[in-house]
């Protein structure tokens, strides 16, 4: 009797099959989805669900936070060294843009010189300034041309702008120049708008040339160009020298006082032009000489002439 008991009450704590409670529980979540979709009531049981849950799925990433966490410490030794590796990158190239800029600043100077030898229509020889006098009152410079290269003491130094100097001293390697702003400097200007003429003599000042010896009447005006007058043989003729800034005049002086701007950038750049003989003076020789020739031949029938009447004096009776 007491099998038998024990059989009925298995068999009647037996419930459904397993796939009929899975399919119990998918139309119960079908159910509760369309009415979740459908009404608002069941808001409140969804945030109470979802923060019932909220551990569980807390839980449930925990190991992939902890992958990745695990992942990103092993990988930050790769990632400082990589980093490392780029920053020198970034370096190089930065050094190589400022060193791109510097030759593109150099190619713009050295073709400004190159153009300004063609308007000059002038013999020129471009040079290299290696160094500069350390004396502050003595504006001196050196250059890499010398007199292997037809360098002479007292050739005219130009840039792209204007006279820059001469040269005092020149040796087979190299050759010294004097900047016209030296303040034992002076160099002969005439005032390209009137012809006036005077001495322009260098302060020991980059930036100022005075003019000390023109007259308080002079007729001079701020803003007025410089160029070289050509006397005394050094400087060729018609170059820029500078530009008029400031005209004063102190009572009791007989001259003014003038400041003037150099054109030329003094303390810019590394090259400069050195120029040779004129070439209008070449032109003028040769008209000269042509004339000297033709002169010579026009008057070599008279003297025949005369040779020939002096030895005939009947010559003129008959």
């Amino acid at each position: 009797m007491r099998g038998l008991d024990e059989d009925e009450n298995r068999l009647f704590l037996r419930g459904p099959p397993p796939s009929a409670r899975i399919i119990l529980v998918l139309v119960v979540s079908v159910v509760l989805m369309i009415l979740d979709h459908s009404r608002e009531d069941l808001s409140p049981v969804r945030a109470g669900l979802a923060t019932v849950i909220q551990p569980v799925q807390s839980l449930a990433e925990m190991p992939y936070d902890l992958a990745d966490t695990v992942s990103a410490y092993l990988d930050r030794g790769q990632l400082a060294a990589r980093n490392e590796s780029l920053e020198r990158r970034v370096l190089l190239m930065e050094r190589r843009l400022q060193k791109l800029a510097s030759l593109q600043a150099e190619n713009e100077r050295i073709r400004g010189l190159l153009a300004s030898s063609k308007s000059l229509r002038e013999e020129v020889l471009i040079a290299e300034i290696m160094s500069l006098s350390p004396d502050p009152y003595r504006h001196h410079v050196k250059l890499n041309k010398g007199t292997l290269d037809g360098v002479f003491e007292g050739q005219a130094l130009v840039d792209a702008n204007g006279i820059m100097g001469q040269v005092t001293e020149a040796n087979p390697m190299g050759a010294t120049a004097i900047m016209i702003t030296d303040a034992n400097h002076g160099i002969p200007v005439e005032f390209n708008r009137t012809g006036l003429q005077t001495i322009a003599q260098g302060t020991g000042q980059a930036d100022t040339l005075l003019l000390p010896f023109l007259p308080s009447n002079a007729d001079v005006q701020e803003g007025d160009l410089l160029v070289t007058s050509g006397l005394g043989g050094r400087y060729p003729p018609g170059y820029p020298v500078a530009r008029v800034r400031r005209i004063s005049h102190e009572a009791g002086n007989e001259f003014l006082t003038i400041a003037a701007d150099p054109i030329a950038k003094l303390n810019r750049g590394r090259e400069v032009l050195l120029v040779w003989r004129h070439q209008e003076d070449a032109e003028a020789d040769e008209p000269a000489a042509t004339g000297g020739g033709t002169e010579d031949e026009t008057s070599a029938p008279d003297a025949a002439a005369k040779d020939e009447a002096d030895a005939d004096p009947n010559a003129d009776e008959q």
